[in-house]
């Protein structure tokens, strides 16, 4: 019997994970059953439970794929020779993550997780690992825009690693609820706030 190659396996593992994420935004993740994984899938129970245990199993699976793409800009950004202003920043940063909103979107589900975080457990430990994560790489970013001169020389890159993270959940949040945010509006909001010309 011939080898199945890691490329099927993983193209399997991702056609479970899409169809997961498809029924959490549907339904939510309490509200879906592993049966309707099976039937978005098209899978047999068998298959699906060859690569994911439960439903708490994909849930962390498919936070682990959605953490890197948010990370990467942010992490892009500090790196950068020379960061830009902080308003652009969170422009950037608020345009990839309205990228990630469509209709079936990697970040659509994360507001659910947000609100499971609070009763869960299991929920909640993937959730504060994401925040925390988060907010360290918002931490060097702030760290490099005082050493770049991109904020004042006595700011606190705790303060405001904590506060840039306060931002992005807001900016889902809208965009999902009132549909009436962008990137734009986020840039000229921060620009006021920050007095910037």
């Amino acid at each position: 019997m011939p080898r199945v190659s890691e490329e099927h396996l993983e193209r399997r593992r991702q056609q479970i994970l899409d169809a997961a994420r498809a029924c959490f935004t549907r339904k939510g993740f309490y509200e879906t059953s592993m049966q309707d994984i099976f039937q978005e899938s098209g899978l047999s129970a068998g298959a699906v439970y060859r690569y994911f245990k439960s439903k708490n199993d994909l849930i962390l699976a498919i936070a682990a794929q959605n953490q890197p793409l948010v990370a990467r800009i942010i992490d892009d950004l500090a790196d950068a020779a020379e960061p830009p202003p902080l308003d652009e920043i969170m422009a950037a940063l608020a345009r990839k993550v309205i990228s990630l909103l469509g209709d079936d979107g990697a970040l659509r589900v994360a507001p659910q997780g947000w609100a499971a975080a609070t009763y869960d457990p299991y929920v909640g430990e993937i959730v504060q690992g994401i925040l925390l994560n988060t907010r360290t790489r918002f931490v060097r970013l702030a760290e490099r825009l005082r050493a770049t001169g991109r904020l004042a020389p006595d700011a606190d890159p705790e303060a405001v690693g904590a506060t840039l993270l306060c931002i992005m959940p807001g900016f889902v949040l809208q965009r999902l609820i009132l549909g009436d945010i962008d990137d734009g509006t986020l840039r000229a909001g921060l620009r006021a706030l920050l007095g910037t010309p």
